[in-house]
């Protein structure tokens, strides 16, 4: 049985676990501080220690897994200027997962308050929320999702592959979930922060989007997923197919979604 979530503090029994981590392994940190579901009331037996160290600057930007007194950690090593880049880049993918792990951190070793800085920083960009998408990337959006949902409905009936039913349907709710929440001016997540993040961005059509998701999965009936998908797709002017110019470099549209 999973042990129940709960909430750390920098005297908790990870944090503890996570400075000795540090005290071990890293001597070379000004600073370093635990994030994760260790610092975000989601921590259970099975959790990773997810360990962000502040390098001084010539230092080697690197992540590594170790083990440590029995549990896995992720340790994300960076000097201010890297860090910077990644919240950058964070912003322009629209997840921001270092953003993330800074700004809901708890400080394991920080004697100069850089850390708090970083935080402070991360923090104040996941409040501004990400930029809107420009007019290629709505486009370029809308044409994949029309084009995903239009496949997945073609799965209905007997005789589909369910297999390729589900791919489907998997990249169906990325790309929907990914297009809401920029609608709604939201950031958007990966993995089991897809979910989470798309929930918070619109409880009520991001909820639909994953009970349609969960449909497919349990019944292989694509209808309803398509359905949530089309009313995503009607925020922004509704399915696009014909019309779209597809460039690539400079000024053309990428590929959205991911």
């Amino acid at each position: 049985m999973t042990a129940p979530a709960q909430t750390p503090d920098p005297g908790s029994a990870p944090a503890a676990a996570a400075r000795r981590l540090v005290e071990a392994r890293y001597g070379e940190g000004l600073a370093a501080v635990l994030g994760g579901s260790a610092a975000g009331g989601r921590f259970t037996a099975r959790s990773d220690l997810d360990i962000a160290v502040l390098l001084p600057e010539g230092g080697r930007d690197r992540r590594e897994t170790v083990r440590h007194e029995g549990r896995c950690a992720e340790v994300f090593l960076h000097t201010a200027a890297d860090l910077r880049t990644l919240f950058a880049e964070g912003g322009a993918n629209r997840r921001a997962t270092m953003a993330f792990l800074h700004a809901g951190s708890v400080p394991l070793y920080d004697p100069h308050g850089l850390a708090a800085e970083r935080c402070r920083e991360a923090r104040e960009l996941i409040a501004a929320g990400p930029a809107p998408l420009t007019d290629a990337e709505r486009d370029d959006s809308r044409y994949l999702l029309t084009d995903l949902a239009e496949d997945l409905a073609d799965t209905a009936g007997p005789g589909q592959d369910p297999h390729e039913q589900l791919a489907l349907a998997d990249r169906t709710l990325r790309e929907a979930a990914h297009l809401l929440s920029a609608v709604r001016g939201a950031w958007s997540g990966a993995r089991k922060w897809l979910p989470r993040r798309l929930r918070a961005a619109d409880p009520v059509l991001g909820a639909a989007l994953l009970d349609g998701h969960l449909a497919v999965a349990r019944h292989g009936g694509p209808g309803p997923l398509c359905a949530a998908a089309h009313t995503v797709l009607g925020l922004v002017g509704g399915p696009l197919r014909e019309g779209l110019v597809h460039t690539r470099g400079p000024g053309g549209p990428g590929t959205a979604g991911g």
